[in-house]
């Protein structure tokens, strides 16, 4: 199935420079990243391949979502290889055209997903190298995250010290499909190394992880894995709440990616119920679950979810606070948000501001 054309509506009034919180850097070659793994890795991907926690073994899951089929049919390099593997016409195409002051590389790759740990640590750090060499080094308006294999936390730990000092990296990438839930124990020395050294965490949803993407198994369509982008970043939301995650780590900040934000007040609100009536359960949680939501997590802003009415977003906004979004346009996918149309909602311009620049400017440590 093509990719369809980015239709361009009605120009909205978008003078602002914008920090694009998600930029999706692509591999020009199938082996581009054996160039940074150690001979030993190299060697074991060839022979054994790097198996993760998807059904299919070296491609996504769902076809439509896989590299030449779910990116924009415009975002194809003129000198070849797939969309966003060519960093002169990712310049030209996103940071130009779209007055991109500062993108966040997402890396989607499979160094934290996987089931050799050994292997996962060296690819994650593969991929950390990948992104300075390639991208952040060359194009000083990107800025790189901190892949790390989660599930060996050691590993994890020493991969973020690695990286501390270099202001390339502005957070640690984890999946949300994760072993266990995020907010369990096993992964809390991770967010403490996080706190120490003031880094958000930016769990990036999608079709890949340990876990499927319902709790009864794989879904049958892609539509389906598509709409439920969010249902993994409730998980973690409930799960690190409610296991007091913040508690321990009140300055921790996450930032949840490419899951929208319009289910953001329903589950406060449920959560607040449920914690007056149970809270004796969960004694460790001395807060309304809707507290910690205002405090400690911060929302990127694709898929934008488009009522009819662009003033019902305004209530979500209103409940979320203007404060918690940052703009992203999942650059080079087929559902990309241009900043210069999206998010055609009546805001003050600090309000805007804030949005497409100012809260990831502060968050990240941007300059």
């Amino acid at each position: 199935m093509e990719a369809p054309v980015i239709e361009r509506p009605q120009q909205a009034d978008q003078q602002l420079g914008v920090v694009d919180c998600d930029v999706h850097p692509a591999f020009s070659t199938p082996t581009e990243l054996a160039n940074y793994l150690p001979a030993r890795w190299k060697a074991h991907v060839r022979d054994y391949a790097a198996r993760s926690g998807n059904p299919l073994l070296g491609t996504l899951p769902y076809p439509r979502i896989s590299p030449g089929n779910g990116m924009r049919r415009d975002s194809w390099p003129p000198n070849g290889g797939p969309p966003a593997s060519d960093l002169d016409f990712l310049r030209e195409q996103l940071l130009e055209e779209c007055n991109i002051e500062f993108g966040i590389l997402q890396p989607l790759a499979a160094g934290s997903m996987a089931f050799n740990q050994e292997l996962g640590a060296a690819l994650c750090t593969a991929i950390n190298d990948w992104q300075i060499d390639k991208w952040a080094e060359p194009e000083p308006r990107l800025r790189a995250s901190i892949c790390i294999p989660q599930e060996d936390v050691k590993a994890s730990i020493a991969e973020i010290e690695s990286r501390i000092g270099d202001n390339r990296f502005v957070q640690i990438a984890m999946p949300p499909r994760t072993l266990e839930p995020a907010g369990r124990k096993r992964y809390w020395p991770i967010y403490e190394v996080a706190q120490h050294y003031d880094l958000p965490i930016g769990l990036h949803t999608g079709a890949f992880g340990y876990r499927p993407n319902t709790p009864a198994g794989w879904s049958s369509f892609y539509i389906e894995e598509h709409f439920a982008a969010s249902n993994s970043l409730q998980t973690v939301m409930a799960s690190m709440i409610m296991e007091g995650a913040f508690e321990a780590f009140p300055k921790l900040k996450i930032v949840l990616v490419e899951g929208g934000f319009s289910w953001v007040p329903s589950l406060g609100w449920r959560m607040d119920r449920e914690w007056k009536r149970m809270r004796d359960e969960v004694p460790h949680v001395k807060r309304l679950p809707s507290e910690y939501m205002r405090e400690n997590f911060w929302y990127t802003t694709q898929p934008i979810e488009e009522p009819e009415n662009n003033r019902h977003l305004y209530d979500i906004l209103r409940w979320i606070g203007t404060d918690r979004l940052m703009f992203s346009t999942d650059y080079p996918h087929w559902d990309f948000d241009d900043p210069r149309y999206a998010f055609k909602v009546p805001l003050e311009p600090a309000e805007k501001s804030a949005i497409f620049r100012d809260n990831a400017i502060s968050l990240f440590k941007l300059s």
